[in-house]
């Protein structure tokens, strides 16, 4: 590696994220890069990263983005488009200096949607496989209803407390920074179809049936129109973190996946 996670944190030219490195290095397997979603950050991923390291005996890596976790604070409001600039330009530098080579992305929520704008323009062949658990490429009224309701929620009840256990002083930078975009009345236009044919490597899809922030609508658009394989696995008595709710029948597919992966050499 050109850098090193040390002590739980990466630090490249005067920037530091929080992050974990788990199993082999870069050299020795693939990598399995995993990015949270709009509330998460290192901590809230708990150990599935460990265990999908250790089933498939691939190494895990494992940051909070800019604004959450421990990782460096940023300023808000956040562009609209933040998404798209983490996977255009700090997920590729981050690999880079990680020296990633080979890497499966394991994205949930905005952190699947970063992952497909990552697969779209990776002009190496680096990401060798997508993970996109409850992605989502387009708006929807039932998930801006969902966004715009938690907002109360932080402000009159104990979320905001819990949410310190992991994000410490970056709490309302993290909440504010993700609700405050998607209930921008210009987020409605928000869309990443536009990606997805550019994508060749292949794809697991995992969506909960009761995912209050989006539907089947999503699955549908990305099986249609990304250029590369997909699979899907839809989950019933499930909610849109199906790496908690449904674990065991995750962790069983997400392995399948990747071992299939290693089969085919990409």
């Amino acid at each position: 590696m050109s850098a090193e996670v040390e002590e739980g944190f990466l630090r490249l030219d005067g920037e530091t994220w929080e992050a974990r490195w788990i199993g082999p290095g870069p050299g020795a397997a693939p990598t399995l890069v995993f990015l949270h979603e709009g509330l998460g950050c290192v901590g809230m991923w708990k150990d599935f990263p460990d265990q999908l390291a250790a089933a498939t005996g691939c190494g895990s890596f494992v940051y909070s983005r800019a604004g959450y976790g421990k990782s460096d604070s940023v300023e808000l409001p956040r562009t609209l488009d933040y998404m798209q600039d983490e996977g255009r330009h700090t997920l590729p530098r981050i690999l880079d200096a990680m020296g990633i080579k080979r890497a499966i992305l394991v994205g949930h929520s905005d952190g699947a949607s970063i992952a497909i704008v990552s697969g779209s323009l990776d002009q190496d062949d680096r990401i060798e496989g997508l993970i996109l658990e409850a992605p989502h490429v387009f708006t929807e009224d039932l998930g801006l209803d969902s966004i715009a309701k938690i907002k109360s929620i932080y402000e009159t009840t104990d979320l905001r407390e819990r949410l310190v256990h992991h994000h410490s002083d970056n709490v309302d930078c993290a909440f504010y920074g993700w609700n405050g975009a998607w209930t921008d009345p210009k987020f409605r236009d928000w869309n990443l179809e536009e990606f997805l044919p550019a994508i060749s490597a292949p794809a697991l899809l995992v969506q909960g049936e009761n995912d209050e922030y989006g539907t089947i609508d999503q699955i549908r658009a990305i099986e249609r129109q990304s250029g590369g394989e997909v699979e899907t696995l839809l989950l019933a008595d499930c909610g849109h973190s199906p790496h908690r709710d449904q674990h065991d029948a995750v962790l069983k597919k997400m392995t399948e996946f990747v071992e299939k992966l290693l089969e085919q050499g990409r």
